[in-house]
């Protein structure tokens, strides 16, 4: 299937009675395995029913941190032979200076931004990071990240409904193209932190 028949296919669950369900799955999901993230269903179901917007909000925030615990076991149990063939090696040592300089709050980081959410919640089973704090900062991200799309359309929704729903397909896209910025990022900082090593390697 290709990324926009993806996105139909996620978004075509909003005009359904299992929507809130398929929300919950995909946020699941996305912490773990989905390539699409949450907030573009969320985004939909927000706009056909802004005064459930928070409880769609709530929905979404459970689903991803459960979807947070299940990449967080996978790391845990699969260890490092599942993370690299899951990873480059450079990702995994740029993940790995993450949790170095910001300890488990390098998840709640990935858990608000760009940044793919997956790579963090397996790399931090593998590195055996403290289960209680993980699932804290994975609370206060991911509750952040979607509690403020819920905000936005339950203030603005009436005002913006019309508008975003006939370019909603549009929204999708940029929601994807962020994850696939967050990737190049990390891609780019794995790199360039390769170069660097390489070049503190070779001086005498």
């Amino acid at each position: 299937m290709s990324l926009e028949g993806l996105i139909e296919w996620v978004v075509a669950w909003a005009y359904t009675p299992y929507g809130g369900v398929a929300l919950f799955l995909n946020a699941v999901a996305e912490s773990s395995f989905f390539p699409l993230p949450p907030d573009v269903l969320l985004i939909v179901l927000s706009l056909l029913r802004p005064q459930w917007a928070f409880g769609y909000a709530a929905l979404c925030s459970v689903g991803s941190v459960i979807g947070g615990g299940v990449g967080y076991f996978l790391g845990l149990k699969g260890g490092r032979p599942l993370m690299r063939r899951l990873f480059s090696e450079e990702r995994i040592r740029f993940v790995e200076r993450y949790y170095q300089k910001y300890d488990v709050w390098a998840v709640g980081i990935a858990g608000f931004t760009p940044i793919p959410y997956k790579v963090f919640t397996i790399t931090a089973g593998v590195f055996n990071l403290d289960l209680k704090r993980f699932i804290l900062a994975s609370v206060v991200s991911r509750s952040a990240r979607f509690f403020l799309v819920g905000a936005m359309i339950f203030i603005f929704g009436e005002a913006v409904k019309v508008y975003a729903t006939k370019y909603v397909n549009i929204i999708s896209i940029a929601f994807v193209a962020l994850l696939v910025l967050g990737f190049w990022a990390v891609h780019f900082l794995t790199k360039r932190a390769a170069r660097g090593e390489d070049t503190t390697r070779r001086k005498p």
